[in-house]
């Protein structure tokens, strides 16, 4: 055991970080073979074994250490749990779990998961005929999911990789339960994601952007996301009525996580906007917007307060989370820094706020203890629970 892993951690998770530490300390391409088999090895123990947080624990362990062991270890408990290898009846397949999420963002209200039987058929459908590789098994989950529905820690993941390639076998009927969403009513801007597994031969390509054209040249990606695109919003086009949706490429379920949660956060912007003008009456005009960076060592989000210009109390509040080391690098020379700041006070522009205030320094997470609500800055640096006006209509309208 490495003198610097605690040594009163779970064995598992003790192994889990000395592993880690060797691949991530590797010098050649022979020695990441041996500490990977070792690494895989004990990942799908842990994860084909009894409920445990024992990869969660040793990455919580190593957050405020080796970034590069951190990084190691989540790039290998990622791949262990959305892949996986089956056999049946003498024959390898590979299986790949991976989604295709939904960004989008309304005036009333976002639409509920359940896809029809037609609905899925068709999606299917769309899927072998734009994404996946030729002969590639397609099973979906029966319902968009929202990103509390999805896996919330890796041994679920691993758990609904191996139900959808069963599913896409033959060797399971439709057995994935999806979890039920909290009341989640007046969220404006979220995503939801179509979710399913690919399982091919093994060795064989997944992606169609992985096949040739007749004449030799690789199908492209933007070819792939624009025959999705088209196809795929023809098939929810009623289910979306009313909301502005972006179609992300389907891809490997974690790198698409990132990609969503990425994506969603300035059309959560334009969400609070347009909510506080139609339901609240608070035309962008009226509105003043201040930004903190908040965190404890770091910047971990931006939060955006949004008051009256005729007083200083906080009306709402909206969260930008942090989602990279660029972003939240504070003035580190060695890090090349993304002026998140920037891009917030740029697009409130675009919404009509013309009153933008950004507060210097890091600032705690704060909570209400009452009812848990995120506080938000007000003009004055005070970090305040947001109030709306006793007159405002909470409730989103109805459009579906």
């Amino acid at each position: 055991m490495s003198a610097s892993t605690p040594a009163r951690l779970p064995r598992d998770t003790q192994r889990l970080l000395v592993l880690a530490e060797g691949l991530a300390r590797s010098g050649s391409q022979m020695e990441d073979s041996y500490w990977q088999n070792l690494l895989g090895s004990q990942l799908k123990k842990i994860l084909l074994g009894k409920k445990s947080q024992s990869i969660e624990t040793a990455l919580d362990t190593l957050l405020d250490g080796d970034i590069n062991v951190y990084e190691t270890l989540v790039e290998h408990a990622e791949t262990h749990s959305e892949s996986l290898e089956i056999e049946v009846g003498g024959v390898e397949y590979d299986v790949l779990l991976f989604t295709a999420p939904i960004v989008a963002w309304t005036r009333y209200q976002l639409p509920s998961g359940k896809l029809t039987l037609k609905q899925r058929r068709a999606l299917t459908e769309q899927i072998q005929q734009h994404i996946a590789a030729p002969d590639v098994r397609v099973a979906l989950a029966p319902a968009l999911a929202s990103f509390e529905q999805l896996p919330q820690s890796f041994q679920e993941t691993r758990q609904w990789t191996q139900q959808l390639a069963k599913q896409a076998l033959g060797l399971a009927s439709d057995t994935l339960v999806i979890r039920k969403s909290a009341d989640a009513e007046n969220i404006l801007a979220d995503v939801r994601f179509l979710t399913g597994a690919l399982v091919a031969p093994k060795g064989a390509a997944l992606f169609r952007w992985q096949t040739t054209r007749p004449d030799g040249a690789f199908i492209s990606r933007e070819d792939c996301h624009r025959d999705w695109l088209a196809g795929s919003s023809e098939v929810l086009v009623d289910m979306f009525t009313g909301c502005q949706a972006e179609y992300l490429l389907p891809d490997a379920f974690y790198i698409n996580c990132r990609e969503a949660d990425k994506r969603i956060r300035p059309y959560a912007l334009k969400a609070a906007v347009t909510w506080l003008h139609t339901a609240a009456h608070f035309p962008p005009q009226d509105l003043r917007a201040v930004i903190v960076g908040c965190g404890e060592r770091a910047i971990e989000e931006y939060r955006i307060g949004f008051s009256s210009k005729r007083d200083d109390e906080v009306i709402y509040g909206c969260i930008w989370p942090v989602l990279s080391k660029e972003e939240a690098a504070i003035e580190t020379p060695e890090i090349d820094q993304v002026d998140i700041p920037g891009e917030i006070v740029d697009l409130l522009k675009e919404l009509g706020i013309t009153d933008i205030r950004r507060l210097a320094g890091v600032y705690p997470i704060d909570f209400c203890d009452d009812c848990g609500a995120p506080y938000f800055p007000n003009a004055l640096g005070d970090m305040m629970h947001p109030e709306l006006p006793e007159e405002t209509d909470l409730s989103p309208q109805h459009f579906h």
